[in-house]
């Protein structure tokens, strides 16, 4: 059963909960979300405020998708640029998929929304995003329409020795 996709949900403390499960999950299971596992709620909190800070300020979009039993299962952040000159193209940020639910395309799924809620921006052209190299994220991404338009090596640390390529991509929406 695919996922129920919603954009600008209410923040509610059901949801807030949802999303740190789902961060914490992914982490754990090896998921390229800003963190490495283990991971606990607690260390995942603040960066979550910030997001629904930028969310109040309006910078920024919660797409979010829920599973058939209602939890929350994806989610993804549309941020739009507050320089001036970079106003056609928006940041997507914490693009994940609960493990559960690998391999269903929901990844695919969560992409194809984000791109059709950034179509309902005015004047959004583009979506950018990075991800850690390593994993093949590029691949994934790349076969979801998104070119590889710049790499800085090294310049992620996962952990002492463990150095990986920040990698960005951008998918062209118009």
């Amino acid at each position: 059963m695919p996922l129920t996709f919603t954009l600008d949900p209410v923040v509610t403390p059901e949801l807030r909960d949802g999303i740190l499960d789902l961060w914490a999950d992914v982490t754990d299971a090896g998921g390229a979300v800003g963190f490495v596992p283990p991971v606990t709620r607690e260390e995942i909190r603040p960066g979550l405020v910030r997001q629904f800070v930028a969310m109040a300020e309006e910078r920024s979009r919660l797409l979010v998708g829920h599973d058939e039993e209602g939890r929350v299962a994806a989610t993804a952040f549309l941020t739009l640029n507050t320089h001036h000159l970079m106003t056609h193209w928006i940041w997507l940020y914490t693009v994940m998929v609960h493990p559960r639910h690998q391999g269903r395309g929901y990844g695919r799924d969560l992409l194809a929304a984000a791109g059709r809620a950034a179509r309902t921006l005015d004047g959004v052209e583009a979506i950018r995003l990075t991800c850690r190299g390593g994993l093949g994220l590029e691949h994934f991404y790349a076969s979801c329409g998104y070119k590889e338009v710049g790499r800085v090596p090294g310049a992620i640390r996962v952990g002492p020795g463990d150095d990986r390529d920040d990698i960005i991509m951008l998918l062209p929406l118009t």
